[in-house]
């Protein structure tokens, strides 16, 4: 199974840090945020990675090089303009080959176990079935209203809403319809998959964070940096 990390977008609410860095390579705690979704993604057996990227995106590049430093595969999808996730997808489906993979941002924090997403790309299929399966988590104080609802194990429009995880397994096939090189974001894009039964979901409970701003980034930084110094204590 191939992962994708979606890596392109500009950060603007974490600047000034993100006018000379970008996002992905911040560093909380002892690895960047970027490192961090790989390094899981590679302790789930995931290790053939398509990182796409558009704003500093050569500094990604030299940062992580080809992942062999990480246990990774590394293959980079670079976009001129950022792409948003739909449309970062379709330029990279080259690059992700013909079997469902999965999806993640690379500016988020999560515990979440990347092996549930190797089990879950072997339901998804081409045609009637289920094509996509998102984990969605809590919401926020900073997003209450949440995005979507989970019903039954399908993700609905209606219902109670949680928020987008940003991390999900698709099969490739459903994105070859959008034109290449197009600005689309995910969503309202999927619904029309979500309508018709094809995409399932799960509430993942763990901790998660979606860093989006200095203070965000700092809080987390401050988290990792203590429970790092109570996993290794100074001899």
């Amino acid at each position: 199974m191939r992962a994708m990390i979606l890596a392109a977008g500009r950060g603007e609410r974490m600047r000034p840090l993100s006018d000379t860095l970008p996002k992905p390579l911040l560093r909380a705690g002892k690895h960047s945020l970027i490192e961090w979704q790989i390094r899981r993604l590679v302790a789930a057996g995931i290790h053939e990675i398509v990182i796409n990227h558009a704003w500093l995106g050569a500094a990604i590049e030299a940062a992580l090089g080809d992942g062999a430093a990480l246990g990774a595969q590394l293959r980079y999808s670079a976009e001129s303009r950022a792409l948003e996730t739909a449309g970062g997808i379709r330029l990279a489906l080259a690059l992700l080959g013909d079997a469902p993979f999965a999806a993640v941002s690379a500016d988020i924090y999560c515990e979440y176990d990347y092996r549930r997403l190797v089990d879950v790309a072997a339901t998804l299929q081409e045609g009637e079935g289920p094509c996509a399966h998102l984990v969605l988590t809590a919401n926020p104080p900073y997003h209450p209203d949440g995005d979507m609802a989970l019903q039954d194990g399908h993700i609905r429009r209606d219902g109670s809403r949680l928020t987008y995880a940003n991390i999900g397994v698709f099969h490739p096939e459903i994105f070859r319809v959008l034109p290449p090189g197009e600005k689309r974001a995910l969503f309202p894009w999927l619904y029309q998959f979500v309508d018709s039964g094809q995409v399932t979901g799960e509430l993942y409970q763990g901790r998660w964070e979606n860093i989006g701003t200095p203070e965000q980034l700092q809080a987390l930084d401050a988290l990792l940096t203590a429970a790092s110094a109570r996993d290794f204590p100074a001899a």
